[in-house]
């Protein structure tokens, strides 16, 4: 038997276990990645979103396609050397991700 080193265990040796352990994985993929997202458009540019809202100041953005073909501000900014990524967030779509919440669009969990 050699040792190796696993950052978790694999449970090659429990295939019950192992099926567990994937079908949590799936389900916590979903509720972290998808679930509570909501679709919204920018009311400046129409670039379509995804949106939820964890607390009054954690945001998640997903962007539906390639920013910089739908946000003009992404487009300007997006190859002119503001950081490896462009820029990080646009302050019109920040404005309708606010709006929303204050319509009731977008609920806060308590």
């Amino acid at each position: 038997m050699s040792a190796s080193w696993a950052k978790a265990p694999d449970f090659a040796d429990q295939p019950a276990r192992r099926a567990e352990v994937r079908a949590q994985t799936a389900l916590d993929r979903q509720r972290y990645l998808e679930d509570g997202l909501t679709p919204l458009r920018c009311q400046a540019c129409g670039s379509q979103v995804l949106v939820r809202k964890s607390s009054a100041r954690q945001t998640s953005v997903q962007w539906t396609g390639d920013p910089a073909e739908s946000c003009p501000l992404f487009a300007e900014l997006g190859s002119s050397g503001q950081g490896p990524g462009g820029p990080q967030s646009c302050p019109q779509l920040s404005r309708t991700i606010a709006w929303a919440v204050n319509e009731g669009v977008l609920h806060i969990p308590e």
